[in-house]
């Protein structure tokens, strides 16, 4: 296995348990929920870290989550 799969992989699993991690502790205490627009939005970040080989690919599943990440923003702050 090539080393830099192998750190893709490790680095993943890493995001992924701190993401988990972060989410039970507001979701215990009640005051933060993931909206389903904001939980694209990861899953586009965590799809480019996959992706992270071939730079065109990634840098635009980067874009494309920090873009719906700032509409879920805006939409947030436009109920409150």
């Amino acid at each position: 296995m090539n080393f830099s799969i192998l750190y893709v992989l490790i680095s993943l699993a890493a995001l992924v348990v701190i993401a988990f991690m972060i989410l039970s502790v507001r979701l215990h205490k009640g005051e933060y929920k993931l909206s389903p627009l904001a939980g694209l939005a990861f899953a586009f970040v965590i799809a480019s870290v996959m992706f992270s080989e071939r730079r065109l690919i990634g840098y635009g599943l980067i874009g494309v989550g920090v873009i719906l990440a700032v509409v879920d923003i805006i939409i947030k702050m436009r109920k409150d």
